[in-house]
């Protein structure tokens, strides 16, 4: 019996790749996230760029009880199973009339996980509407891979650039329209983007991708996750541990080396060896 998620729910994800909108969070909480955020912009001397987009939850303790918060593990394990790792989580912001957009694309492309079985969660922390470039899905497109071509645009937020070398029926497409404290569901190899932000606020969303136990890196030597659910009886991954303080030695050190090597798979390939 699912704990969070209805069997309709669970199906519809199976048959569309996709599922949302999931309210996981009160507004009140998500604004507080978002002045989290910004306090922590603010002392870093602005918006989080490079490395620091990577992973954050490494370091701040605030993200390592959002990857952790139990509703989005209760929508997540309904669709995974019981014993859950987060891979990677990242900011994807787009400022006000800011031209910055995520192109077609299927995030399974350079992962390098063994097995479709990847779920990103996206918890919106402002509103994430048609206005301010909310994320565009394509129903049942999570089936198979597809080829994709690097571009590395100026203003594109993925980390290659990376898109869809084959058509894109944009007339599919569904706008996954969030208010804050909502989260969206989608599946590894689901065809996704979405377009610049044209609204008068920062479009803020918090994407935490999320792995079974089993899942295992094979582009590279090691690889490294967060036991956020269950056991682990596979050890595929060396584990993180969480920041014992907001930016504290310990977990600078460990989310500089876990950057640094998962910086490596995502980029291998190519000439480029850290973050935008």
């Amino acid at each position: 019996m699912p704990k969070l998620l209805s069997d309709a729910q669970v199906s519809a994800f199976r048959r569309d790749g996709f599922l949302f909108p999931i309210r996981v969070m009160p507004s009140d909480d998500a604004e507080m996230l978002r002045t989290e955020l910004e306090a922590a912009e603010r002392a870093q001397g602005g918006a989080f760029k490079g490395s620091l987009r990577h992973k954050p939850h490494l370091i701040f303790t605030w993200l390592d009880q959002t990857i952790r918060h139990p509703a989005i593990l209760d929508a997540v394990e309904d669709i995974l199973g019981p014993n859950l790792l987060v891979w990677a989580s990242s900011f994807f912001i787009k400022e006000a009339h800011d031209p910055s957009y995520v192109s077609w694309h299927q995030d399974s492309t350079y992962w390098g996980l063994s097995e479709p079985d990847v779920v990103t969660a996206w918890v919106a922390l402002s509103e994430s509407s048609i206005e301010s470039g909310a994320m565009r899905v394509i129903p049942g497109t999570h089936k198979e891979q597809v080829a994709h071509s690097d571009t590395f645009a100026e203003n594109n937020l993925l980390t290659r650039g990376q898109e869809i070398a084959v058509e894109v029926d944009e007339d599919q497409a569904v706008d996954v329209v969030l208010h804050p404290g909502e989260m969206s569901l989608h599946h590894v190899r689901l065809f996704h983007g979405s377009p610049p932000n044209q609204s008068d606020d920062r479009r803020i969303g918090f994407a935490i991708r999320y792995i079974p136990t089993y899942v295992r890196q094979v582009n590279g030597p090691k690889d490294y996750a967060m036991l956020v659910r269950g056991v682990d009886e596979y050890g595929h991954f060396q584990l993180e541990s969480p920041p014992k303080a907001d930016l504290h030695p310990d977990a600078v050190a460990l989310h500089k080396q876990v950057a640094d090597d998962q910086a490596k798979i995502l980029y291998a390939g190519t000439d480029r060896s850290g973050y935008r």
